[in-house]
This record gives C-alpha cells, structure tokens and sequence, in this order.
C-alpha cells in the first residue's frame, strides 16, 4: 500500500512557553534539531535521536515531535510491528504499531503526549489503518512519577483515548503477563471487516478465549 504521509502542526502554549507539536517529520528535520537528554526511557539519548532518524526513513515509519524552540522534548513512533511479535504474524500492509511515546520528564503535566497523538491523528491517511500499542508496565516510569501500576496505566489509557484508540482484549502470552499489561487499538474508518476479522485472528490464537 502507498504509505501517505501529510504533515500537520498545533502550537501548544503552555507554562514552558509556546510547544509546538508536528509531524510526520523526515530524519533529516530530526537530525538539524537538538535532543533532550532526558529522554532516555528507551536507550541513552543521542542513540534515541538515531532511532527516531531511522524509523522516520522507513516508507510506513512516521514521528511525531514536540519541541521546544530547536529542542525535542517529546516524540512519538509509528511502524510495522517487530518481525517477532506476534502482531506482524499476518502481514498486514495497514497494520501498523504505536512503537513508543515519551515525553521528557521536566515537560511532564502539560498534556503534550495527548497533543502527540492528537496531531498524529489528524492525518487522514492514518484512517487507512489498524493502529495498535502494547502497554507493559516494565516500561513505566513509577519511580519517576510516584504512581502505582494501576495509576500510571489509567493515564496511560486517558492518553491513548486521545489519539482514538481502546481498549482490547488479547491472549498474546506477554500482554496476559501482568493484568495491568494492554493492548490499546484504533480502526482507521476505511478498514474493511476482513481486515479487523483477520487482526482478530492474531489477536486470539486460542479459539475458546475468543
């Protein structure tokens, strides 16, 4: 399939002074800009800013950025699912995964990671795909932010819900895991029934949790 991708930006006034938030952006763009370093949630920074470059360069890859002035102080990713994970399994062209979203700590409180999913969803193109994101809690800051799993994954969910996408159930072996694991999904409008019957299948691989 032919992966568009329409750029869009919103400017985000805040207590930190005008954030803007845009994207999908080119590595070309992300390499002239500076990159927090605090955002490490992943990998140390400077390899962060390069991973970011080299999904941006992938025909489905996309980023969405917030800076501040010439600095990156958060980004999301999207891309096909990990050959790996079960979710790549059926090799679905308009499948793709919300692969990371982070936000630098010192910039947390001001909503900029629903305005990341936001503008991301802004794009008409994205309704040509399932959008998915698998949430585990071995990824989340508790410490940082002082929350429990149960606290961190409704904001989590709250953030989600932003960009459109729910709740679903799954017996993925990863996911069932940990009860406050999920998977989070999003039907782009012109995703035909076979599409969602045939995510439906990877989803449930044992026929009696269907």
């Amino acid at each position: 399939m032919d992966h568009v991708k329409r750029y869009n930006v919103i400017e985000l006034k805040s207590s930190f002074g005008t954030i803007v938030v845009e994207g999908p952006i080119s590595s070309r763009e992300i390499g002239r800009l500076n990159f927090h370093d605090g955002l490490v949630a992943f990998r140390p920074a400077s390899q962060q800013k390069e991973a970011l470059m080299e999904i941006a360069d992938l025909p489905e890859g996309r980023i969405i950025i917030a800076r501040l002035h010439d600095t990156i102080i958060g980004y999301v990713t999207y891309l096909y699912p990990d050959p790996l994970e079960r979710w790549s399994e059926g090799k679905m062209a308009n499948l793709i995964e919300l692969g990371a979203v982070e936000v630098a700590s010192a910039y947390r409180g001001a909503s900029i990671g629903k305005h990341l999913l936001r503008v991301s969803m802004m794009d008409d193109a994205m309704e040509d795909y399932i959008i998915i994101t698998t949430e585990y809690y071995w990824h989340w800051d508790l410490k940082g932010t002082g929350l429990n799993v149960w606290e961190y994954r409704k904001i989590m969910e709250k953030m989600m819900n932003a960009g459109g996408l729910e709740y679903m159930a799954t017996d993925d072996p990863e996911i069932s895991s940990h009860p406050a694991n999920c998977l989070m999904v999003r039907k782009g409008k012109r995703i035909e029934q076979e599409d969602m019957e045939k995510f439906d299948r990877i989803r449930f691989k044992n026929r009696f949790m269907y």
